[in-house]
């Protein structure tokens, strides 16, 4: 009995000999931000799938670093590969994030990244 052949992904296909996310590099032109703005994480709804995390909606943070292009995770759970973004590092103050926050250190945080769609200057 032979093994099922499985057709491989339009993204895979082009990510290999390349790595992923460095297959989409070039394609999301120029970025929004830069090291250093300051931030706001939108609260958009989330159909299906998303890497924004619930507790980070609304919270304003600075980036600390653009990370690399890739298509969403919202675009890319579809095999949507068509359209890429900048991902974005950005850093919180633990404080901002849970208020009651007394573990730890006052200048604690806490850094994630998000992708274009999902930040807006402040």
């Amino acid at each position: 009995m032979s093994k099922p052949v499985y057709d491989r992904t339009h993204h895979a296909k082009m990510a290999t000999g390349v790595g992923d996310p460095q297959c989409f590099s070039g394609k999301a032109g120029d970025a929004k931000f830069k090291v250093g703005d300051r931030v706001r994480v939108r609260d958009l709804p989330d159909i299906f799938y998303t890497r924004t995390m619930t507790y980070a909606r609304g919270l304003e943070g600075t980036v600390v670093e653009l990370v690399y292009e890739s298509p969403p995770a919202e675009n890319e759970a579809w095999d949507n590969t068509e359209v890429s973004e900048w991902f974005y590092s950005v850093v919180f103050s633990q404080h901002d994030i849970w208020p009651a926050y007394s573990v730890g250190y006052p200048n604690d945080t806490l850094e994630t990244e998000f992708s274009e769609r999902w930040l807006e200057a402040v």
